[in-house]
């Protein structure tokens, strides 16, 4: 049976504007880094990929070395383009970054014109597609001149290899002077990729988000549920299946203390007042901060169903946020 995208998908989603920019990004999108690789099921990718969309969310998101292996993720995209969604192509906002290692030798990572656009090149051609609608430079090369980092993204976006380009990982300073170097060089930085979340502050000390706002760029968060710490996962402690057992990732055991795992259980306790999982209530603070998009991972069906869940209740009182503050802090 060819796949028919729910007709009501856009009744379920809310849209923020980027940055200063015509482009509307789904408050909840789906980021493709983990679960959508080569050692993973295709079908169980299929599945959430097509919940997702009936859900609204437009935005997939991608990058170079996704999978593993690296590219993979590109590829499982580039199978279910081609299986379920080319007639939705024109629907979908469908993004890649470059910045990290891809394969061996000096030109595969980092950010020179030479990396850049060969990896998009591939990046284009794992996923059978003309064009990425949003591509970003992945980190801050601190060797490579941002003049030739920004460069190549300008010509990237003029060849229409991409409609939108971005960054990703850059703090308030470095933002600021990749968007000086942009605007002399006539191209338009749509929006910075980085992590957030209600034990990820660090961008809150950089005074990032206020710096994109000055800017006028958009602002899409990754890991907003702090690599699965706030779900329901580590309510009794680090389950064994979990990334934090495995070590895999950024997660590790020994960062799980039991203080944490406490703070865990009280904004539980607190997302259960409001009528929310944890996830629910994690994801929704992160929307409460003013950002454009958050980026939702996920192994199966029902935790993108939760998450798009997290919209019903998207607002907090002064008393709340103070509650979460003085969990955090203590």
């Amino acid at each position: 049976m060819p796949y028919l995208a729910d007709e009501n998908r856009y009744e379920k989603m809310q849209y923020n504007y980027t940055g200063n920019s015509g482009l509307k990004l789904p408050a909840v999108s789906l980021g493709l880094w983990h679960n959508f690789g080569g050692v993973d099921t295709l079908e169980n990718a299929r599945k959430m990929l097509r919940k997702a969309f009936d859900l609204g969310i437009t935005h997939f998101d991608l990058a170079n070395n996704y999978g593993p292996p690296a590219g993979s993720a590109e590829e499982t995209m580039g199978i279910l383009m081609e299986k379920d969604f080319r007639p939705y192509r024109d629907q979908l906002v469908i993004s890649s970054k470059a910045g990290y290692y891809m394969w061996p030798g000096p030109y595969g990572e980092w950010g020179s014109r030479k990396y850049l656009i060969s990896s998009l090149d591939q990046s284009l051609k794992r996923m059978g597609l003309d064009y990425v609608d949003i591509f970003y430079h992945h980190r801050p090369d601190p060797d490579t001149p941002l003049e030739e980092t920004i460069g190549a993204l300008k010509q990237i976006q003029d060849q229409g290899k991409a409609l939108y380009v971005g960054i990703s990982n850059y703090n308030a300073e470095q933002t600021k002077k990749a968007v000086e170097v942009a605007e002399n060089l006539g191209v338009k930085l749509l929006l910075n990729q980085y992590n957030y979340s209600i034990f990820d502050r660090w961008s809150e000390e950089d005074n990032l988000l206020e710096t994109l706002s000055d800017t006028e760029m958009g602002s899409i968060i990754y890991s907003p549920l702090s690599q699965g710490l706030l779900t329901d996962k580590y309510l009794n402690g680090i389950p064994a299946d979990s990334r934090a057992a495995k070590e895999s990732g950024f997660l590790k055991k020994d960062s799980i203390t039991e203080e944490k795992l406490d703070k865990i259980r009280e904004l539980n306790s607190m997302a259960s007042d409001r009528g929310q999982s944890l996830s629910q209530m994690a994801l929704a603070w992160v929307l409460d901060q003013g950002v454009t998009s958050v980026l939702v991972g996920a192994s199966k069906v029902d935790q993108i169903i939760e998450n798009v869940g997290s919209l019903k209740n998207t607002e907090f009182s002064n008393d709340e946020l103070a509650a979460i503050e003085a969990i955090v802090a203590n």
